[in-house]
């Protein structure tokens, strides 16, 4: 009996590593790898950059700040003034982490190192030791409004460069003016009724 050997099947080529182009399915057309996409799109000019960093540093001094004053508010209404300030603390961080990706998404490079924000932030220092809440309520107002001051001044320039990062910066200033709003309301007195 005569034995036929199989042969094996021919091997394929091997892929091309070519990093430039590579065929789309279906075989029409080029498609960009990702490497190539990477370093493609809108690039962010040294003022725009300059601009989201500044946000950037606000919104991480501000989450810094938050903290500080949660771990040292005392007084009446204690609970309800360090709840808020977990809320506060969270939405600065999920913000700043926002502004830090859009930031690397244009290809500028955020700097949230301790000692860059403590040198650039246009927040004043928080006090040491235990606060009273009326106090941490203006405090922490003021350093709300001051992050937003930051955002509304570099705004409109922002926006003519680059509208998306405009668009971070409004939703932003919204949170952030609402929490103003809501801390602040705690040291207000009924405005005289007419």
């Amino acid at each position: 009996m005569a034995t036929t050997q199989k042969s094996a099947p021919p091997k394929k080529a091997a892929a091309k590593t070519s990093t430039s182009a590579r065929t789309a399915k279906g075989g029409v057309g080029v498609k960009p790898t990702r490497r190539q996409n990477a370093e493609k799109g809108f690039v962010a000019s040294p003022k725009l950059d300059a601009h989201m960093q500044a946000v950037l540093v606000d919104l991480l001094e501000l989450a810094m700040q938050g903290k500080q004053a949660h771990w040292n508010v005392v007084g009446r209404n204690f609970r309800d003034t360090h709840r808020i300030l977990d809320e506060i603390i969270e939405a600065a961080r999920e913000f700043s982490d926002t502004v830090a990706e859009r930031m690397r998404a244009l290809h500028a490079v955020p700097d949230g190192r301790s000692d860059t924000v403590a040198e650039t932030t246009t927040l004043a220092e928080y006090p040491q030791g235990e606060i009273d809440t009326a106090e941490t309520v203006d405090l922490i107002t003021a350093r709300l409004e001051s992050v937003v001051g930051t955002m509304r001044d570099v705004h409109d320039e922002v926006d003519e460069e680059d509208p998306t990062s405009a668009d971070i910066l409004h939703a932003v200033i919204e949170k952030l003016e609402q929490f103003a709003w809501m801390v602040s309301a705690e040291n207000r007195t009924p405005a005289a009724r007419g």
